[in-house]
């Protein structure tokens, strides 16, 4: 795993409350990897973990989210917690910030809560996706295709549920990071894709 992401930049978008664990975990795995990792957050300063039950660390904020842009970044990490995606789905920054990533091909890893933002940031439509059980309806209103696994990959969208599957996650994180660009993760390839459908079903026999 040593050096696969060398010359990497991954940013890891988060606000107040998100998981700790779901953070500190994967960000250790792409540093290790030979990756650099920006925390991305529209709060100043410092931002907040949260520790299963309890408030945690801080953590430096090392871009602020109103200077943030996708081009800067290879890729993009989302830790879940409940707080953290919440308060992520009402920022136009944030939900603007996320879209770049999809619109120009680079791979995303959402763990958790955290695809709750991606619904809100319009790219879970017609993606094969996991996350916490709780919100597996949300993802299902938006248009996935949710599956109980411990890691689902989708042309560059990594998601996992909990934080028992981080080694999962993590592996296939690194992977999809080290691939770089997918086609398919793009928003207008998922519309592509459904209208190549679309004449298979009209056609179908009733």
């Amino acid at each position: 795993m040593a050096k696969r992401l060398e010359n990497k930049k991954v940013a890891i978008l988060v606000e107040n409350g998100f998981e700790q664990v779901e953070m500190t975990e994967p960000r250790k795995a792409l540093e290790e990897a030979g990756a650099e990792t920006k925390i991305v957050s529209p709060v100043e300063g410092k931002v907040k973990g949260w520790q299963f039950t309890e408030w945690g660390d801080k953590f430096n904020v090392d871009v602020p989210l109103a200077q943030a842009r996708a081009e800067q970044f290879d890729a993009l990490l989302l830790p879940g917690g409940v707080q953290n995606p919440d308060k992520l789905r009402r920022n136009e920054q944030a939900l603007n910030f996320v879209k770049g990533f999809f619109d120009a091909g680079k791979p995303v890893a959402a763990i958790c809560h955290a695809p709750w933002t991606l619904i809100d940031a319009g790219v879970a439509r017609g993606r094969r996706m996991t996350s916490y059980p709780s919100i597996r309806a949300d993802l299902q209103n938006a248009g996935a295709d949710w599956v109980d696994q411990e890691v689902v990959v989708d042309n560059g969208l990594v998601t996992s549920r909990k934080p028992d599957d981080i080694p999962a996650f993590n592996r296939k994180m690194i992977e999809e990071f080290k691939e770089g660009l997918h086609s398919g993760q793009k928003r207008h390839s998922l519309g592509d894709r459904q209208r190549i459908r679309q004449p298979e079903e009209v056609g179908s026999p009733s």
